[in-house]
């Protein structure tokens, strides 16, 4: 039976505030429970690319949800322009994937899951893209991977919820734990008090692994840094993203081209590093030599919400009724979001799921501690 009470979503980052989206179409009563700014850590902080950087290196899991949300992501640029008048600029570009260790892979996993990878020679990159370095030998491409302007995202997501009536936005408010009252979670606990709810999202990204210990559950997410650079070029300088040696160059419509990423263990540290920065810049050059006299606009650090083999949590905590998970998308959130958050809604409204729920189960993937 459906219950009439209110929601709670931990977390407002993407994964968060587009829960959030997909649930308060419902009409309930609805909270957004946010410890900083709402999408000012890893949704902030990423690239856009909407696809996995080696998606034939996922399981069938991950892949299951990328594929949904790629075909799904321009569709969703297109409402939420027209609902908030905020472009998240979902912007097609293709993708080019330089000297790659495991092309017949590559390859092989294209024609298996149908999707547009080809071999292409490198004199034809060349021409497609004249600012990337020489020296390259081999080349596969994606043509219709696009990448999505995360802040601009962001601002349209909380735009369309604060269009709702029946939504709020609670920002600068940690979730310290959780009110438990025998096997049911009732709400939260935060810094301004108590708040209820017949059901709460967990959400927070990299920082769920920490709220579930609260309840003596061991979720397996954990922070994992990433450092990115900006430059600010011409507009035309960069017509497409391209990839190698794990390092990505991103451009965006106006000119602006995102470099990443590093991978680091450091804890909850986000504080950015010189080290990475010269790693970053060196990494830069050795893709589009035009770099070395361009300027740094920006250096930041995000925390990823690492999780084993990236395989994200959506679906009810076993003996916590009430208590759900969408989170530990680690390197894919941007990419996996669409079609997380449409199986999180189909879960909790007990419609039939956009795909097997199965592989992000809660359930047998947790320990107790």
């Amino acid at each position: 039976m459906k219950s009439s009470g209110r929601d709670i979503v931990i977390g407002g980052g993407v994964i968060g505030l587009l829960s959030a989206l997909s649930l308060a179409g419902e009409g309930r009563p609805l909270e957004v429970v946010e410890r900083c700014l709402a999408g000012r850590e890893s949704s902030w902080a990423g690239g856009g690319i909407v696809s996995p950087l080696y998606p034939w290196r996922y399981s069938q899991a991950v892949t299951a949800l990328a594929h949904w949300s790629q075909d799904f992501y321009p569709k969703l640029g297109e409402q939420l322009l027209v609902q908030t008048q905020v472009d998240p600029e979902v912007h097609v570009t293709g993708l080019y994937w330089l000297d790659l260790e495991d092309e017949g892979d590559a390859l092989a996993w294209a024609e298996r899951a149908g999707r547009p990878l080809q071999s292409v020679d490198m004199s034809a990159v060349q021409y497609a893209v004249p600012a990337l370095a020489e020296g390259f030998e081999r080349a596969v491409r994606m043509a219709d991977v696009a990448n999505v302007r995360n802040p601009r995202l962001v601002r349209a997501l909380r735009a369309a919820l604060e269009q709702m009536p029946n939504v709020t936005l609670h920002e600068n408010c940690a979730v310290s734990g959780f009110i438990r009252e025998g096997e049911r979670i009732t709400g939260v606990r935060t810094e301004q008090g108590e708040m209820l709810a017949d059901r709460v999202v967990l959400t927070a990204g990299a920082w769920s692994g920490e709220l579930m210990k609260t309840l003596g559950i061991e979720l397996p997410v954990v922070p994992v840094k990433g450092q990115m650079i900006l430059y600010k070029c011409a507009e035309n300088f960069l017509p497409a993203i391209v990839l190698a040696k794990g390092r990505y160059a991103i451009p965006r419509r106006d000119g602006h081209i995102l470099i990443g990423s590093t991978l680091e263990h450091a804890g909850f540290d986000k504080t950015p590093t010189d080290e990475a920065l010269a790693s970053l810049k060196a990494s830069a050059v050795e893709l589009l030599p035009a770099l070395a006299d361009a300027e740094v606009v920006g250096h930041w650090a995000g925390l990823r919400p690492g999780s084993p083999e990236g395989i994200p949590f959506i679906g009810p905590v076993p003996g916590h009724e009430g208590l759900w998970l969408n989170c530990g998308h680690y390197r894919n959130g941007l990419v996996l979001a669409p079609a997380s958050c449409q199986l999180l809604a189909d879960l909790m409204a007990g419609r039939e799921p956009i795909v097997d729920p199965a592989p992000y189960a809660p359930a047998g993937r947790l320990a107790f501690l």
